[in-house]
């Protein structure tokens, strides 16, 4: 039967509000698009290209892998799976690892787990996950259900049961954060989608406390912080808690599709042979591609090269806000970065890329998110800083 619409309607469906240029190139910090036109990128793919575009050291291994085997699914032993899993072992507070596609299956994992481990280990009724205000967990029906915003979960209905939402940030809150049928709290250190916003770190170690009092889960979502992104391989390292289950995608494969939960060896234990599983999770290029990626950045200089440019870029923006009223505060920590601004953020964005093509993200109506590649050097920093008092009408 024929569609007398298909000469109308887009036949990719509309769900993203799309920036009117087509990309079809990219190299380090700088990316192409279908014109030839060259931007600089300071989005990094929403924090997956820690390691700037098309990385050497991941495109060489990736190719290699291409010329040997693409798939056999999770019933055979992947070496390039079992290495990285080692590695994020030895780099991490966890003893295992699940893997999977992305930063969504990642989060259903870590809920999963919970309950398994509640249900079946503990042999406690328990099933609730607690969760943050303004959080982004995942577009999935559970992990929508477990984002704290609105915006995010309408037209859903209804939500999969068993999240509580508690204010972010907030230590009174916290009175009420267990329950009998509380079993985990799923919680961002620094909150990227709700707009680049820190945990304080009394709130974070009182959040602690209690799931170590009451034997409940903590576990962190490293998707948008983890791979360096914040100035160490885990957010939560700044921080002094150890997370029973982290979850981690994005920057982990370089912009091939993976995700991961690193869980402690107690919890890891709930994940039974047949109990939870995926098809392409783990697979060989996408597993090379993660253990070309975390070896960059475990043994190079990337990750200390982002606290260089994280340190002058800071100091600069703090100069740049002092210099107009527009921009209310600079937060973030590393090279995930927000500037809280006075007027609507997508107005700057749109302005960066138009006029001159620098691409930057919002957080939030009125938060610009900045997120260049760990690689980013001071050279393109200050590229990026004249844009930006060109943005905002800084003589």
């Amino acid at each position: 039967m024929s569609n007398n619409n298909i000469s109308t309607v887009s036949p990719v469906m509309e769900t993203y509000g799309r920036f009117p240029i087509t990309l079809s190139k990219g190299k380090g910090s700088y990316v192409w698009d279908n014109n030839g036109r060259k931007y600089l990128d300071f989005t990094s793919g929403i924090a997956t290209c820690n390691l700037g575009h098309v990385p050497n050291q991941v495109k060489e291994q990736v190719e290699n892998q291409l010329q040997n085997l693409w798939h056999c699914s999770n019933l055979y032993h992947i070496p390039s799976q079992e290495q990285l899993a080692k590695l994020l072992v030895e780099n991490s507070c966890g003893d295992q690892v699940f893997f999977c596609n992305s930063g969504a299956e990642a989060n259903e994992a870590a809920i999963k787990i919970a309950r398994k481990y509640a249900q079946d280990v503990k042999g406690k009724d328990a099933y609730e996950v607690v969760t943050f205000s303004n959080s982004f967990h995942g577009r999935t029906l559970a992990t929508l259900s477990a984002t704290g915003q609105e915006k995010i979960q309408h037209g859903f209905a209804p939500l999969t049961p068993g999240f509580r939402y508690l204010p972010y940030n907030d230590i009174q809150a916290l009175d009420n954060l267990v329950k009998p049928e509380t079993c985990a709290v799923l919680l961002e250190v620094i909150q990227g989608e709700g707009g680049v916003l820190p945990a304080d770190p009394a709130w974070l170690a009182r959040v602690s406390e209690l799931c170590k009092e009451h034997d409940i889960l903590l576990m962190v979502d490293e998707i948008q912080t983890g791979m360096g992104r914040t100035g160490t391989l885990f957010a939560y390292e700044q921080y002094d808690i150890e997370p029973d289950v982290i979850s981690v995608a994005k920057g982990l494969g370089s912009g091939i599709p993976i995700g991961a939960i690193i869980a402690k060896q107690h919890v890891g234990k709930a994940f039974t042979p047949g109990s939870h599983g995926s098809t392409f999770g783990g697979n060989p290029v996408a597993t090379t591609a993660g253990l070309a990626t975390l070896k960059m950045l475990t043994e190079g200089q990337v990750i200390k090269n982002a606290q260089e440019v994280s340190s002058y870029l800071l100091e600069k923006l703090h100069t740049l806000a002092a210099k107009t009223d527009e921009i209310i505060n600079v937060r973030g920590k590393g090279l995930l970065l927000g500037l809280i601004v006075k007027e609507n953020a997508i107005d700057y964005v749109t302005k960066a890329r138009e006029e001159h093509q620098t691409l930057i993200l919002i957080a939030g109506p009125q938060v610009v998110r900045i997120l260049p590649p760990l690689t980013t050097n001071k050279k393109e920093v200050d590229e990026f800083l004249e844009v930006m008092e060109k943005v905002f009408l800084i003589e």
